[in-house]
């Protein structure tokens, strides 16, 4: 078994700026055969630039060269294992790319007739469908264009939905195991959090939900699986406490790669639920999208869609613009449409019982790694796991090594590392999400490698603080980037 990364050659390679030259030209316009116009007497001033300054002067090799040797430092799921807990960083089949290629979605125009749109609309219509069954919900918007887009619009719709019984309502109860986005989301819509710690095995008790639900709470706002990798037990529990005061149940849905086809959020509870299709249905993800997180509700909240949704007369299918109740657009046009066609090509290929084995597969592959690491690294919930597993460098630490030196020795064996120093109860740590596309082979390459560092981390500590060693470049100032960002090619210190 070869633990090695696979090394290539790691060019050298300046800015493009840098490798200017004046008066060198990419492309040679053909001479005009019509009069010419001069823009400033057609173009308002406010809306051209004094000069072009600061673009490069380049041949198109040169450029083509120049991004080809960047593609090179990258790494992404078709380089590679990417155990990004969290992320569900699954392999995505290059046959939802075809399928989001065809020029009838492709080339479609978001203000085309209806009737030239029909086959978009029934896509639309039955991915729609297609969710809520998955779900257990009853209704389903695909308008948001994020995970934390759609908690926004959930959270939106349940604060419509309190106004319109007039008894508005102002709170938001969020466990510590939650994920990340949804106080800053809660805040966002205008509620204001209270925060609940989960007990000693890292799971929401409804005793402690209890103990702060009031009627001024509009809902408790939990991920399950939670970003422990564990499974919220409780949530039915937790529902009924909720729904007892009147408030409502919002599910995170990033982790649903984790439950999808095995369990209905809507039966345990949930009145409200976002999906990531850029996660979990297999649409390409990271570097800023475009994503998809569509919100799925049950019947109390549909009013509050937002609108336009597609809808369905006979054989006929529409746009149905208004709702007197709703929200309102959280997006121009109809969401990020290209993702709605990949997930539709990936639960049509799955279908139900394939979508069910997605899952548990994800789930028999973190505890796999789970059982095989846990002698190696510290294990703070020893339990079984759902889609992902949760270690940390407390046996690491006493030999002065952290989690951001494990995670950064992975990349010299050419494995992207998992999530580290979340979620924050977890001090130091690391969390594994295999998914389900990966081999045997490939989950064992990674645990011998796991295993392999946590010898080097008691032989060789300072091996590990050295790493990497086999990328273009090693390690940065990760603060000062995010404090200080330099946005802007600087030349001899002062931007072009």
């Amino acid at each position: 078994m070869s633990l090695g990364a696979k090394k290539g050659a790691y060019m050298d390679e300046p800015l493009i700026f840098e490798r200017s030259s004046k008066g060198r030209n990419g492309v040679e316009p053909a001479a005009l055969d019509v009069p010419g116009v001069v823009p400033s007497k057609v173009i308002p001033k406010g809306l051209l630039r004094d000069g072009l300054d600061g673009f490069p002067d380049v041949a198109e090799i040169d450029v083509v060269r120049h991004y080809t040797r960047l593609s090179q430092w990258n790494f992404g799921v078709d380089t590679g294992f990417y155990p990004l807990g969290s992320c569900t960083m699954k392999y995505n089949p290059k046959i939802n790319e075809e399928a989001a290629s065809l020029p009838g979605f492709a080339k479609l125009h978001p203000y085309a007739p209806a009737e030239f749109t029909q086959g978009a609309l029934r896509l639309m219509y039955e991915l729609e469908g297609y969710l809520a069954e998955i779900s257990g919900m009853d209704a389903v918007t695909l308008q948001p264009s994020a995970g934390a887009h759609g908690e926004l619009c959930g959270l939106l719709m349940m604060s419509a939905y309190f106004r319109d019984k007039g008894r508005p309502r102002n709170k938001i109860i969020i466990p510590d195991t939650a994920h990340g986005t949804n106080p800053a989301s809660s805040a966002l819509a205008g509620f204001t959090v209270v925060p609940v710690k989960s007990e000693g095995k890292g799971l929401l008790m409804p005793e402690a939900v209890a103990t702060v639900m009031d009627e001024d709470t509009a809902a408790v706002m939990l991920t399950n699986p939670n970003t422990l990798g564990l499974f919220e037990r409780n949530i039915k529990e937790i529902a009924e406490t909720v729904h007892r005061k009147g408030g409502l149940v919002y599910c995170d849905g990033a982790n649903m790669n984790a439950v999808m086809g095995i369990m209905k959020l809507g039966a345990m509870g949930v009145d409200c639920v976002q999906f990531n299709l850029h996660k979990t249905f297999s649409t390409p993800h990271g570097g800023g999208g475009p994503g998809s997180g569509p919100v799925g509700v049950k019947k109390p909240l549909a009013p509050f869609l937002p609108m336009p949704r597609a809808a369905k007369d006979g054989d006929k299918y529409s746009l149905v613009s208004t709702s007197p109740k709703s929200i309102g657009r959280m997006k121009s046009f109809y969401g990020n449409f290209s993702i709605m066609v990949r997930a539709y090509a990936y639960i049509r290929r799955l279908g139900a019982e394939g979508i069910k084995k997605a899952a548990v597969t994800a789930i028999l592959n973190a505890n796999y790694i789970k059982e095989k690491l846990k002698g190696d690294y510290h294990l703070p919930y020893d339990t079984f796991c759902m889609h992902e597993c949760v270690f940390s460098d407390k046996f690491q630490s006493e030999s002065g090594v952290s989690t951001m030196d494990i995670a950064k020795r992975l990349i010299d064996y050419g494995f992207h590392p998992p999530t580290v120093y979340f979620p924050l109860v977890v001090r130091g740590a690391l969390m594994i999400e295999p998914t389900e596309t990966e081999t045997l082979t490939t989950l064992d390459e990674f645990i011998e490698v796991m295993k392999k560092i946590a010898e080097e981390a008691r032989t060789n500590p300072q091996f590990l603080k050295d790493s990497p060693t086999t990328t273009k470049v090693g390690r940065v100032d990760e603060t000062r980037a995010a404090r200080e960002p330099v946005l802007r090619w600087r030349e001899n210190g002062r931007e072009p």
